[in-house]
């Protein structure tokens, strides 16, 4: 880069033509120092959608119907998650309140992994040791910089559980209140026609206060719409605070972005400008500006850098059953 200046997180790259710059971000700066999981359902209901498994695989014509949306969903989550590795496991799987961890997932990884369902397909719902594996998880990766975490929930059946995950998500909230956990979203995606309808809805239309919402929800009528709707209910969840204001070195705004923050910035800059600050979701990011390249102005035509993107999914995007 001209003018040997770092290129500070959350961009990627940062070019000055004249008094114009254009910066691409590396990725949301909303979603800054994010740490994700996903657990996917591993009860007994699920068995059919995982397929055969050993020498009736080979035999049986039935396809996993999970492993590729698994894939899908982990390669979008890693661009989310700030180091990634996405924390993977089954749940609801041997008597029904336990947890299978798969372990942490690369995008990368996540492209050839295989995910036959969990050893043992379990007997009941039950999803409070989810909750707290994910906070004992949050505990500590908050010592590593996690400032935020995201869980998405996979289900196709009615919890076992559901009052004693309301009272747990109630503690929950308490402590993100008084500032003892970090921000926390909890992303709930029902497949298929046995879910409960009105127990999500009980489990996701809570309020907390000084928290508002933890959770979001919606319903999938088919397995092979899940990803697509994860994708969905993530981007909402995690822009809740768009937009975005850039200023100068002396706090004068530059540019203001209403409704989504774009992946590219254009804005023009004083003269005598050296840096520049974006303040997006309540924080603040100060990037020196580049000296010109003296053969800028003959670029100044070319396009910006791609920024890094999530996987499209092959199919168009559809919203299935949506419940706040």
């Amino acid at each position: 880069m001209a003018g040997h200046e770092a290129v500070v997180r959350p961009f990627s790259d940062v070019h000055r033509m004249g008094n114009k710059v254009v910066a691409t971000l590396l990725h949301d700066p909303t979603v800054e120092g994010l740490d994700v999981a996903l657990y996917m359902d591993g009860s007994a209901s699920m068995e059919d959608e995982y397929g055969p498994r050993g020498v009736l695989a080979k035999l049986a014509p039935v396809k996993n119907l999970v492993e590729p949306q698994m894939r899908w969903m982990l390669e979008y989550l890693a661009s989310k998650d700030r180091d990634g590795q996405v924390r993977v496991a089954y749940w609801a799987t041997g008597d029904g309140s336990q947890l299978e961890e798969v372990g942490l997932l690369s995008a990368a990884q996540a492209k050839e992994f295989r995910f036959p369902g969990p050893r043992f397909y379990g007997k009941a719902t039950v999803m409070l040791p989810v909750l707290r594996d994910f906070v004992a998880h949050m505990k500590q990766q908050v010592q590593h910089g996690a400032r935020r975490g995201l869980a998405v929930i996979i289900t196709d059946s009615q919890l076992s559980d559901g009052n004693d995950v309301r009272a747990y998500a109630t503690q929950v909230a308490k402590e993100i209140a008084a500032g003892r956990l970090p921000r926390m979203s909890f992303v709930f995606v029902g497949v298929g026609d046995q879910v409960d309808e009105e127990q999500m809805e009980e489990v996701s239309h809570e309020t907390y206060p000084g928290v508002g919402h933890l959770w979001c929800h919606r319903i999938a009528d088919r397995m092979e719409e899940m990803a697509e709707l994860v994708a969905v209910l993530v981007d909402e969840t995690m822009t809740v605070a768009a937009g975005g204001t850039v200023y100068d070195e002396k706090g004068r705004p530059l540019k203001s972005y209403e409704g989504r923050l774009p992946a590219v910035l254009e804005f023009d800059v004083p003269a005598e400008c050296k840096a520049f600050t974006l303040e997006v979701a309540g924080q603040r990011f100060t990037q020196p500006i580049p000296e010109e390249h003296e053969d800028e102005d003959h670029h100044e035509e070319e396009e910006a850098p791609e920024p890094v993107k999530a996987p499209e999914p092959a199919s168009s995007r559809k919203h299935g059953r949506h419940r706040h």
